[in-house]
């Protein structure tokens, strides 16, 4: 079973990265862009035809090595 998982930045943690972006792209002529907030995203494939149990196994793993979590979220899909 595949296990999507997104990981972003807390709100009101700095984005350097999302930060130089979004300059990069109003510098590009996208003046509309105010704000970017850049993230991770993983595809986890687990062998376990449980949903549920996978899912529970993917949180385990996004508690212990995927997601920073003083300073990050994560959703997992």
């Amino acid at each position: 079973m595949k296990i999507k998982v997104i990981v972003t930045l807390k709100e009101g943690v700095l984005d350097p990265q999302g930060k130089a972006i979004q300059q990069t792209l109003n510098g590009m002529g996208f003046s509309s862009v105010n704000q970017v907030r850049q993230g991770k995203y993983f595809d986890v494939e687990v062998d376990d035809s449980d949903e549920t149990k996978a899912k529970e196994k993917v949180e385990d793993m996004c508690k212990k090595l995927l997601a920073n979590l003083v300073i990050e979220d994560y959703k997992i899909i």
